[in-house]
């Protein structure tokens, strides 16, 4: 049931946002004055037009499989154990602190926080695969995709991104891309 709920949830809140967010999502005059180039919201329509198709699915299917189990019930949402409870905890608060510390502390912590969540006892490893994750989602997103990713509002947090924007900059040019 819980499960039911999640994707329920999910699936009303990629509508809003598809309705209240992309839809009136500005066009930049020239964006909207060449017809060649690829308008700023075709992207998101189509990620988000995915996604509720695949969760309509999964909904149905949630619902087809447990048709007959006596257990899927309201009540049976609130007997799950207590790291889902704190993953959504850390997931929801990362909303929170993604703007004032930008994507890179935010991506990296969430990473460093989920792995010990999930039981990974070899921290020097986690500290590693957490900074390559974070430094890989960075370039298909920022570089590949070119996507704002926030910087943050703490001057420290604000610098590291401007650094590591320069960076991916120099390496940019010097490639030619």
């Amino acid at each position: 049931m819980f499960e039911l709920i999640c994707n329920v949830l999910l699936w009303l809140g990629l509508l809003y946002a598809y309705f209240f967010n992309v839809l009136e999502a500005p066009i930049p005059d020239r964006t909207a004055r060449n017809p060649y180039t690829l308008k700023p919201d075709v992207w998101p329509k189509a990620i988000i037009i995915l996604l509720l198709i695949c969760i309509a699915i999964n909904i149905f299917n949630i619902i087809r499989k447990n048709r007959n189990n006596p257990d899927f019930s309201f009540a049976s949402m609130f007997n799950i154990n207590v790291k889902r409870w704190i993953g959504m905890a850390l997931i929801i608060a990362s909303s929170f602190v993604l703007e004032p510390l930008g994507y890179m502390a935010t991506c990296f912590l969430v990473l460093f926080l989920y792995g010990l969540l999930l039981g990974q006892t070899h921290v020097i490893r986690l500290l590693i695969f957490s900074v390559v994750i974070t430094f890989v989602l960075y370039i298909v997103f920022s570089v590949l995709l070119s996507v704002n990713l926030p910087r943050g509002t703490i001057p420290a947090m604000r610098n590291f991104s401007l650094y590591v924007e320069s960076i991916v900059a120099t390496v940019k040019s010097a490639i030619g891309m």
